[in-house]
């Protein structure tokens, strides 16, 4: 009887542990999803309030290394060549003459993708690279499914 005591214990006490654990991964998880959209958030107040004339663009800035790297290959390749191998808009705004004051919504994808969808009818999801706390842009995904990043690379070589 002793024994049946102590295994239905042992297994409270798992179960107990088990749910405290699933509890706290799926904090984690709400508390990186929000520190990603709150990057993403911080990045379009940013270009707002500079209407777009940051240097380098905002994108650059809030960037991880790969991605800094793809648009410094960019960047060479417009000095050596004096022709643009990437993007001719302004990425954030799907535009070449964005509308600073339009209203943009947030959300974050199963996959874990920050949305913006901009009331001109764009959206844009953005792939982040998280550290401590700390987020950065790691891609972007464009029109059609082509990744930013891909599209420097193989365009700007």
């Amino acid at each position: 009887m002793q024994k049946y005591i102590v295994y239905v214990l042992v297994a409270i006490i798992g179960t107990g542990i088990a749910v405290s654990a699933i509890a706290n991964d799926v904090e984690l998880q709400q508390r990186l999803m929000a520190m990603k959209v709150a990057a993403v958030e911080k990045m379009y107040q940013q270009d707002v309030s500079t209407e777009g004339m940051n240097d380098p663009m905002v994108l650059q800035q809030y960037s991880d290394p790969e991605l800094k790297a793809a648009f410094q290959l960019a960047d060479d390749y417009f000095d050596r060549e004096q022709l643009n191998c990437g993007i001719d808009y302004d990425v954030l705004w799907d535009s070449q003459d964005p509308d600073y004051s339009q209203n943009k919504q947030f959300a974050v994808t199963e996959q874990g993708l920050v949305k913006v969808t901009l009331a001109q009818g764009s959206t844009i999801y953005y792939e982040l690279s998280c550290d401590d706390d700390v987020c950065q842009i790691a891609d972007v995904v464009l029109t059609k499914n082509i990744s930013l990043k891909s599209h420097l690379l193989n365009s700007c070589q």
